[in-house]
Parts: structure tokens; sequence; C-alpha cells
């Protein structure tokens, strides 16, 4: 199982010095992946009666391209991971362009995870339409991988067209891992039959355990190897004992997760209100505090390293 880290965002701040030096340690400690969210517009909470989004414009999120063509030059082993790019917010070979050059760049690091979105007033900020938004993911996923790998493609699809062009330079990875986030039915359906990987965001229970079967299930009848299908879980590691951590890691081994990433950020989602109750989150005051806990939860676990 590889162990990685959740890069801190929402706490981490605006210093280039803490971002490079969050990424650096946990690259030199033998973290094996750095893992970052996507989020291109916010959205304020105050402004919208009835606010059930998770996240809005008081959160911060770091341009992703950006933010991994920096790291790349810094980093020397640690793979890149989007946990997920809005894929369909967002131009087809734009995405391919970045993502090529932040893969050639890093020396074939990047593991591209995609999702589609769940805020139709964020697809109107871009310029996207909402509607259809799975099926035209589906070919964009179709267009990468070509874009990828060869030179020059013609493509004509419901959604794209592109007659003998390409993006140069091409990435190391022909092609780049995509991996799907999301646990909706669709979701679980496009990770079987089309992805490298999943990013759930369920726990280790039987909601989880179901989920996995779900999806090696229609794997296997869409001729897929499920056991070649890597699933990536998040361990919130703050204000837990490392006991109850080792059970958790052993919980989700036991149901099939092939990658493990760290969290030092609160999790305070309240499902009574169905809001995320920042008054309540206990994070962490500095940026030198996260790089303590992954430090210390390395030396406390040494074994999974």
């Amino acid at each position: 199982m590889k162990i990685g880290a959740l890069f801190p965002q929402f706490e981490i701040g605006t210093n280039p010095k803490d971002i490079r030096d969050f990424a650096v340690i946990a690259d030199e400690l033998g973290y094996t992946h750095l893992t970052a969210f996507d989020q291109i517009i916010g959205l304020n909470q105050h402004s919208r009666p009835g606010w059930t989004y998770v996240h809005d414009a008081e959160d911060m999120f770091h341009e992703l391209f950006v933010l991994y063509g920096y790291l790349a030059a810094v980093t020397r082993q640690i793979e890149l991971v989007t946990g997920v790019l809005v894929l369909p917010m967002r131009g087809t070979a734009l995405v391919a362009k970045q993502a090529a050059e932040v893969d050639l760049l890093s020396g074939g690091r990047l593991r591209l995870g995609v999702g589609v979105g769940v805020k139709p007033e964020e697809f109107e900020a871009c310029e996207r339409e909402f509607r259809g938004r799975g099926k035209r993911m589906d070919e964009q996923i179709d267009v990468l991988r070509k874009l990828w790998c060869a030179d020059l493609i013609t493509y004509e699809g419901k959604y794209h067209r592109i007659e003998d062009g390409g993006i140069n330079p091409l990435p190391v990875q022909r092609p780049i891992p995509i991996w799907i986030g999301g646990v909706s039915d669709a979701a679980i359906k496009r990770v079987a039959t089309i992805g490298d990987g999943w990013l759930p965001n369920f726990q280790a229970d039987d909601t989880g355990k179901r989920g996995i079967a779900q999806m090696k299930e229609i794997a296997k009848a869409a001729g897929r190897d499920p056991e070649a299908i890597g699933i990536e879980a998040t361990l919130t590691i703050i204000d837990r004992s490392y006991a109850e951590l080792r059970e958790e890691i052993e919980e989700w081994r036991a149901i099939g997760a092939t990658h493990i990433t760290v969290n030092t950020m609160p999790e305070r989602w309240v499902e009574e209100e169905k809001r995320w109750n920042k008054a309540e989150m206990d994070g962490l005051a500095h940026p030198e505090e996260h790089i303590d806990a992954i430090r210390r939860f390395h030396a406390a676990m040494k074994d999974y390293f």
C-alpha cells in the first residue's frame, strides 16, 4: 500500500516557501504521492440561502497545474496527484497541454484525478454547460489519452473535433494515468470501465465495501482486471491515536485500497444540517504544524513506508 500526503491548501497560506517546504519534506520522508484539491472559482455562501456545498469562496485553492509545475522543480520522486480536477469545466486540449507539461517537467510524476463537478454556478462562471457533463467527460478522457500518445490525431466526436492536430511536447507517460473521483453509480461505472484508478470519498465501512465490490463486478463484466484498478483512500490523522489510525489503514487494506492519503486538516461535515461547520474547525495554526504532523506520522508508522 502506498502512503501519500494531502496538500493542506486551506491552511498552507500563500508563502511560496511554506508550499515548497511541505512538498519537499513529504518527498524526503518517503511519502509516495501528494494530492491536492481543485476549485477554479469560489462561491459566496453568505449570498446563497440554504447553502449545501462543502467548499466556498473562503476556502483557498491553489491552481493545480501552476502549483505542480512549481513543485515539479523542487521535488524529486513524489507523485503529483489532482484529486480531483473538474474536467468538464475546462477545455480538453488545454488540459492535455497543461498536464503533458507538468508530466514532462516532473519526469513523469503526474497522476490526473478527474471528476464531473457538482456546482452549476461554477460551470456558469467558467462559461461551461453543467448539463451533460458526465458524457462530455467520458469523451474528454478518450481525447486526452489520444493527444498524449500521438504527435497528431484526427478526432470526430459529439463534443470534440480535431483535424490532424496535436500537442508538442508530449508527456513522459503515454498516457498519463487518469483516476476518477466520485461515488455515484455513474462514477463507479466510469471507474470500472475507463478509469486507471478511483478517488472515492467514502469510509472503510459497509458503504465502502459495497462500492468497491460493485466497481470490481462491473470491471470484470467489462473484461477488465479489477485488481489493476487503483483505489485511493483519505486518512484524517489530527486528534486521533496511532492505534486508531493503524486500525483504519488495515480496514482499508482489507477492502482493497492501494493508496492511503494522509490528511492533516480537520473534517467537520455536519450530516444533520448538510453543511461544512467552519465555526467548529480546529485546524493547525501554522504551515509548520502540518509538516510536523506528517513527520510524526511517518516516525510512528515507519513500517508502512
